[in-house]
């Protein structure tokens, strides 16, 4: 038996590793090539200090208060020298992976099929050579063949399949979606990930979930997750968009209800023409008892200016949700950030 150890390093990479049962955090991360942050590895200098910000795990007496004091260790900071996993667990590493002799996993990845939703986006599959391990909600660079570049892109997919889908904005003229204009399937991309601190983290009170466009995509990879755990806490989806055009994949949405019972989906749709039975934004169409009176984990990913309009709703309304977790993407563009 072994556990699932994600590192999470400050630039945005994020390495997995296998800790045998009774294994120091540490010693695994060596085992498998990856220098944490160390030196007397004893417990006595602090400096392989982390985060441990999911999972459960044992660290032991055997280390001094200078290394760790004891509201650290309340905090959820451990010594990876010292820390022994007790199930699967993310670890934020305060160092870039490149200080760790570590670096993004590239795979290999073959076009499957792609799902046209008028203008507004492209749902892309691809078989892989490998199956991905990643956190729900993060993202991989894709190589745009014959161009030298890359594209960011949230999985829409579960974590560990050799399936991956993606939910793309079709941007005329762009390069991503210029190359899918022409793909066929059997094309090959190189993928590099996962990135990102955008990601589902451990649920311990009600979530609220909010999609804007495209950035609808790491959401139905979480909501999969979610299901799979058999999650009961109230969870709130409000996806809203520009046009009602840009509202797609509506029916996946709904068919989580049946897994997820205590699951409520919002959808609407800016445009003051909208056929759609809610006009308006995301913020219009909040209920005030999602927000649970602060009491609630907000996941947030869209353009910047519902990021930037949402950000401000909360400060007017005097909530402060206890963890805030948000991604802002424009086309070509994806920036994370956290406020908990």
């Amino acid at each position: 038996m072994t556990y699932a150890i994600a590192l999470n390093f400050e630039d945005g990479v994020t390495r997995f590793i296998d800790c045998k049962v009774g294994e120091k955090v540490l010693d695994a991360a060596f085992r498998q090539r990856i220098n944490l942050p160390m030196d007397c590895s004893d417990g006595v200098c602090g400096t392989c200090k982390c985060r441990c910000e999911t999972g459960a795990y044992d660290l032991g007496d055997d280390y001094i208060e200078d290394a760790l004091s004891a509201d650290e260790a309340q905090e959820r900071q451990v010594l990876t020298c010292q820390m022994v996993p007790q199930s699967d667990c993310v670890i934020a590493v305060p160092v870039p992976s490149s200080a760790c002799k570590t670096g993004t996993t590239q795979f290999v990845a073959t076009l499957a099929g792609i799902t046209r939703h008028a203008d507004a986006a492209l749902q892309v599959s691809f078989e892989l050579d490998q199956a991905p391990v990643f956190l729900p909600g993060q993202y991989v660079n894709i190589g745009v063949p014959d161009s030298g570049q890359t594209r960011a892109y949230s999985f829409s997919s579960r974590p560990g399949d050799t399936h991956a889908s993606f939910l793309i904005k079709h941007v005329p003229g762009g390069l991503m979606s210029g190359w899918l204009e022409r793909a066929q399937p059997g094309d090959s991309v190189a993928m590099t990930g996962p990135l990102g601190s955008f990601y589902l983290r451990e649920v311990q009170r009600p979530l609220l979930l909010l999609a804007g466009g495209t950035g609808l995509a790491p959401f139905l990879s979480m909501l999969e997750v979610l299901a799979l755990r058999g999650e009961t806490r109230p969870i709130t989806l409000i996806y809203g968009v520009t046009r009602d055009q840009d509202l797609v994949l509506v029916k996946a949405l709904e068919s989580f209800a049946g897994r997820l019972p205590n699951l409520t989906l919002v959808t609407c749709v800016a445009d003051p023409q909208t056929a759609h039975p809610r006009q308006g934004y995301v913020t219009q169409h909040m209920a005030s008892d999602v927000l649970n009176g602060g009491d609630v984990d907000v996941y947030l990913c869209g353009p910047p200016p519902m990021v930037d309009a949402v950000r401000q709703y909360f400060k007017q309304l005097g909530v402060t949700p206890a963890c805030f977790h948000y991604e802002k993407f424009t086309p070509n563009v994806v920036a994370s950030s956290d406020a908990a």
